[in-house]
């Protein structure tokens, strides 16, 4: 691999991680419940699960799955039934408009975990992270002179970047929070997030 060839590689997964997706919501939805700390445990975990999904493809574990039929489709509709839950989430919190507990909710360390696993749970359950894997990392991949090491690094890059990416939101949500703690500011934006979650949910079951 060249260096040319990984600049160009850059310069794609840079237009795909900077594109809305569901971790930005998921992320969105944590840091706005959960504080900074809950945007980063939900980050966190789709981190973990980005770079699990990107080691299965770059050493070939994707393909197998893939091809599955059975648990390639079962994979689709745990991942939508679970961005449609966190939607609905999200639509009841701004239905109702009571924040009056997040406060108590931000000091329990207990649900530091529950956050993390959003953020893990709606990543490895979303086929279409991998189907990108699969479908990037072989245009950039030759077989008769690059190793799984070269693949790995395409897959952590695209991991890192999305990590990276969904920091700078965050701090971004941190420096504006005392203006997005208005509650009709938080019911606006809980709104807007879980539909976006339940269109995303819906888009990947029917896709």
């Amino acid at each position: 691999m060249t260096w040319s060839s990984y600049s160009s590689y850059l310069i794609i997964v840079v237009l795909i991680v900077l594109a809305p997706g569901p971790d930005t919501m998921v992320m969105l939805k944590n840091s706005l419940s959960g504080g900074s700390r809950g945007g980063f445990l939900a980050t966190a975990g789709i981190f973990v699960a980005n770079a699990t999904q990107g080691t299965a493809a770059a050493l070939g574990l994707g393909v197998v799955i893939a091809r599955s039929q059975p648990v390639f489709v079962t994979l689709k509709w745990l991942g939508a039934a679970y961005l449609v839950f966190l939607g609905f989430q999200a639509l009841r919190g701004a239905w109702r408009g009571d924040y009056s507990g997040v406060d108590a909710v931000k000091s329990q360390r207990t649900s530091g975990f529950r956050r993390f696993r959003e953020g893990f749970l709606s990543n490895i359950t979303n086929p279409k992270v991998l189907v990108l894997y699969l479908s990037v990392l072989p245009q950039f991949l030759d077989p008769a002179t690059t190793s799984a090491w070269h693949a790995l690094l395409l897959a952590y890059t695209v991991a890192v970047l999305g990590f990276v990416w969904l920091m700078v939101l965050l701090f971004f949500v941190h420096r504006v929070r005392t203006w997005l703690e208005r509650r009709k500011v938080r019911r606006a934006l809980d709104g807007v997030t879980g539909t976006a979650l339940v269109g995303f949910g819906a888009a990947l079951a029917f896709e």
